[in-house]
């Protein structure tokens, strides 16, 4: 048995992405959510219950995977004065690494895709740094917003990076920029780039397209910058789901996965600004 030593622990000011912990012992569906989706959770998840009434209790996280995995991984994760499960019924990634980590210990069978995303630079309304690409980043003056490495987006951001300007953009934003001050990591960039920017602790972040979407629709006063269809990285980002082998409730795991791929659910997504993934 796992001590809880062992555990990763999940940070305090994450209790936004910690949904219905009461339910947690006791719950007819357990859901790791890769974190960026937690926009959509409440629609997605009021929809898939008026499909199957009976499932009543869903506990679900919407951490970054790569906690998560870790998570998985140790059987559980410390929470405050609380230990959390480490067996969910389902587990999404935007990293097909984390389900290869999932196969290779047995604790998946299988997996597929189901749904895409793009990555935009987020700033300020009327962009008042002047970014206009990606190179951009690079400036001694721009304070950049930086997914650290638990993050799924970063793999993405990082060739992002390499395409733009080469290995010598990738050092100078992940290295040197870092030793400056001025990038400056996320643990849960979805959370904390969208405030740095309102607060003006940041001039910019690459974050996925429906993060500004969903910002917008709070209210802030942020914009995107498109990086372009070469390095947006739509074709290569794709969000993978499986069913864990020993999920708690394995008939209630599959009905949501055949739920997540339908096109209603799909729909839904799209409205958030994600790219469909119809099956």
């Amino acid at each position: 048995m796992k001590t809880e030593a062992k555990l990763p622990e999940i940070p305090s000011t994450r209790a936004d992405d910690i949904h219905n912990f009461e339910f947690m012992n006791d719950a007819d569906l357990i859901l790791f959510m890769a974190g960026n989706q937690f926009m959509v959770m409440e629609e997605l998840l009021g929809e898939f219950r008026s499909q199957n009434p009976h499932i009543k209790k869903i506990f679900y996280e919407t951490l970054p995977p790569g906690l998560e995995l870790r998570q998985i991984l140790a059987g559980g994760a410390v929470f405050g004065d609380k230990v959390l499960t480490g067996r969910p019924d389902v587990y999404t990634s935007v990293t097909e690494d984390a389900m290869k980590e999932l196969m290779q210990q047995a604790l998946i069978s299988e997996y597929s895709v189901y749904l895409h995303n793009r990555i935009v630079l987020m700033v300020s309304e009327g962009n008042p740094k002047g970014i206009k690409n990606v190179v951009d980043l690079g400036r001694d003056d721009i304070r950049v917003s930086q997914p650290g490495s638990m993050e799924d987006i970063t793999k993405y951001i990082v060739d992002m990076y390499s395409r733009a300007g080469g290995e010598k953009l990738v050092n100078r934003i992940m290295e040197e920029k870092r030793a400056e001050g001025t990038t400056i990591l996320t643990v849960v960039h979805h959370r904390e780039t969208p405030l740095r920017i309102k607060k003006g602790t940041a001039d910019v972040g690459p974050v996925w397209a429906t993060e500004v979407v969903n910002a917008q629709k709070e209210g802030l006063k942020v914009e995107a910058v498109e990086v372009g269809p070469e390095l947006d990285q739509h074709d290569r980002v794709n969000y993978f789901i499986a069913k864990l082998s020993e999920a708690p409730n394995p008939e209630n795991a599959a009905a949501f996965i055949d739920f997540i791929k339908s096109e209603k659910a799909q729909k839904i997504y799209e409205g958030y600004g994600f790219v469909p993934h119809f099956a």
